[in-house]
């Protein structure tokens, strides 16, 4: 008997239906909203912001009614453009001992680049929904078919999505660092590298609509 071809692409595994605002739709009646944060060096803190930092993240947890993610992204920088930038203003300066302190600095940069990998820290708080939040009239949109249904779907997630994200943030804004929500535009840029780390982002995927697959794999676009 004949092996049946698999025409399921890398795109299903992804889960990831639509953005509609801020909203992910995901298969099975599923959504979620999510926030960056910005990031801080908690080493170089005081003692007293330290004790603050702590206890206002024992009271985010404590406000919960709801579960959330927290998903820290190590990513390695790519400092090669800034590299290019300084060699631009040493080309620029007229003034030559200026010139050289410039050039001192790009030596000793490139050098900590080579020796350490430098990485830079991201940090996002998922806010996931379900429809079977819902009741029973969410049993009817665990199946998305058509673009109203996703529409209809979103509008109701986004409800229950903006309440609960707005408890996340009034607790947030104790610890002294700024948050945001991510917009669809945002939200694509941010899909896109997580799948495809070695890509760069192109222009056509922050138009409207989902008309570029997120996953690209082995370079193809």
């Amino acid at each position: 008997m004949a092996a049946q071809k698999i025409h399921a692409s890398t795109q299903k595994f992804t889960e990831i239906i639509d953005f509609v605002g801020s909203t992910v739709i995901l298969a099975g009646g599923n959504a979620c909203l999510i926030i960056e944060v910005t990031a801080s060096n908690f080493s170089l803190l005081s003692k007293r912001e330290k004790d603050i930092r702590i206890y206002s993240y024992a009271g985010l947890l404590n406000a919960l009614s709801f579960p959330i993610q927290i998903l820290v992204r190590n990513k390695r920088m790519d400092i090669s453009s800034y590299l290019n930038d300084l060699d631009e203003v040493v080309k620029k300066t007229k003034n030559e001992r200026l010139a050289n302190y410039i050039k001192y600095y790009r030596s000793f940069v490139q050098e900590v680049v080579t020796i350490n990998t430098v990485l830079n820290k991201a940090f996002y708080i998922v806010i996931p929904y379900s429809s079977l939040e819902a009741g029973a009239k969410g049993v009817s949109q665990t199946q998305l078919t058509s673009k109203s249904q996703v529409e209809a779907f979103a509008q109701s997630a986004r409800k229950t999505l903006e309440a609960k994200a707005s408890t996340v943030l009034s607790q947030i804004q104790k610890f002294s660092v700024t948050a945001k929500v991510l917009e669809k535009n945002d939200l694509i840029k941010l899909f896109y590298d997580l799948y495809n780390e070695t890509d760069k982002i192109e222009a056509d995927l922050i138009e409207p609509g989902i008309n570029t697959a997120v996953v690209t794999g082995g370079g193809q676009k």
